[in-house]
């Protein structure tokens, strides 16, 4: 008897794409938010450019919204410190803090796509794992939810030096090259030579209060702001790098996704190979060996009505025997690679079967109709096969009376608990040395192919619980 194990809970469901939505599962950047490509500013085209004053403008707007998010940071770190005390409203806290850091971060991704021309992808999609405290854990132990934190608490510094920095090598130049226009407006001061002198002193008796002098005035912030231009595309560089290490995607989680993509398309390949496979032998071989039977039938009577010789009668009548034993098994074979009832969904393959059963079955099925989608193919068949398993099993080990099936979609997921009175005990057994596991063991594996959760509660006396937990999509 297959043995008692839990398999890890499943992440089916996302807060921003329910596990039973057909959402990506890969990082993207928004629809139409491609972004162009950085243009190069040589030192001479600085303050001609529009990348200067575009970059200029995100430092400028960097530092009120690091302000915010550095305000959010320390206010739910408030809140998570003083609720310690009650475990759930603590741990409930950071939850929120950590996933809500992630959605804002997406502002500062925009800023910096748009601003900063950085092709930052968004990271990998929050899954929620189902129950509360699967949700509050999932949300805790987010990643990009944490670097969303650390780029809060770096931000805030960095936009402060970077606008000083930026405001002083801008606002310095604009104002030597006009200093012609407002420096006679500055208070009269008498200098060295006993004149009263209405532009501003650079050094100790020199002011610039002639023409001549504004004029070199003007040229040498008009030089200083070729420099302060390139010094605004260095410090804002900063920035992209800081946006480009922890909003984006880590190669971690670009690979987990690859993987889970390739995973998907393999199992639902493998579902399709599987439904082709049962027809053709449906429409073709099993066709065929039914025509044949019949012939065989005909000419088993001809021999009879002819009076041919008993042996060629038996012959025959063998011949016939085995091409309906045959045609039974290839019959089972094709329902066991994939039950045609499935072709109608998940309620009518689980009636069907607990219909032919030996053993009492009761299904209560509560799966949202059309226009709600129906669960992937792939999913039905893995969720099927795990009830026919589960099934065979009670009947050849449980001795049980009954078994009470039930299916639900929650949270978007789909849900299926399998139950029995039998003696319990139910334990899965450790592959040996060659790889070979119980059929406990493989339904674990196949369910988690997909994410799924596989959880069996059955202590010695019965009664025996399974609860499945399948995502509604590979």
């Amino acid at each position: 008897m297959d043995a008692m194990l839990t398999s890890t809970e499943p992440s089916a469901a996302s807060a921003a794409s329910p596990a039973g939505s057909a959402a990506p599962v890969g990082p993207s950047t928004p629809a139409g938010a491609a972004v162009p490509p950085l243009e190069r500013v040589g030192f001479w085209r600085g303050p001609f450019a529009t990348r200067s004053w575009r970059e200029f403008g995100y430092i400028v707007l960097a530092l009120p919204w690091s302000l915010v998010g550095l305000v959010y940071f320390v206010m739910m770190i408030s809140l998570t410190v003083g609720l310690l005390i009650t475990v759930v409203g603590g741990t409930g806290v950071l939850a929120i803090m950590v996933v809500g850091a992630r959605g804002m971060t997406g502002i500062d991704r925009g800023l910096a796509r748009g601003l900063l021309r950085s092709p930052i992808d968004s990271p990998t999609p929050f899954r929620r794992r189902p129950g509360f405290w699967g949700a509050v854990w999932s949300m805790i132990s987010d990643g990009a939810g944490w670097r969303a934190i650390a780029y809060m608490v770096i931000q805030f510094p960095l936009s402060l030096v970077t606008f000083a920095v930026a405001v002083t090598f801008i606002a310095v130049p604009l104002g030597a090259m006009t200093h012609w226009a407002w420096g006679r407006y500055l208070p009269t001061q008498e200098g060295a030579d006993g004149l009263l002198h209405n532009g501003s002193q650079i050094v100790e008796g020199v002011f610039i209060d002639t023409p001549l002098r504004n004029l070199g005035m003007a040229l040498v912030g008009l030089f200083l702001l070729f420099v302060g231009t390139a010094v605004v595309r260095g410090v804002a560089h900063l920035h992209r790098m800081l946006a480009s290490a922890l909003l984006g995607p880590t190669s971690a989680s670009l690979r987990v996704a690859r993987l889970e993509q390739s995973r998907g398309r393999a199992v639902e390949d493998a579902d399709s190979t599987l439904r082709r496979i049962e027809r053709d032998l449906h429409d073709g071989t099993q066709a065929r060996l039914v025509a044949i039977a019949m012939q065989l039938g005909e000419a088993k009577e001809q021999a009879v009505a002819s009076e041919a010789g008993p042996e060629l009668t038996q012959l025959i009548a063998d011949a016939h025997a085995a091409t309906k034993d045959t045609l039974v098994e290839l019959r089972e074979l094709a329902r066991g690679i994939h039950p045609p009832a499935l072709d109608n969904g998940l309620a009518v393959a689980l009636e069907t079967l607990a219909a032919r059963s030996p053993l009492p079955v009761t299904v209560d099925i509560d799966l949202p109709g059309p226009p709600a989608p129906r669960p992937a193919e792939a999913i039905e068949t893995i969720a099927y096969f795990c009830v026919t398993e589960l099934l065979t099993n009670t009947i050849k080990h449980a001795n049980a009376t009954g078994m009470y099936i039930v299916v639900e979609a929650r949270e978007g997921a789909l849900s299926l608990r399998v139950s029995d009175d039998g003696i319990g005990g139910a334990v899965i057994l450790v592959p040996d040395v060659d790889g070979h596991h119980s059929g406990l063991a493989g339904l674990a594996e196949r369910v988690g192919s997909v994410d799924g959760g596989f959880v069996i509660s059955s202590p010695a006396g019965g009664p025996t619980l399974v609860t499945i937990t399948l995502p509604m999509h590979v």
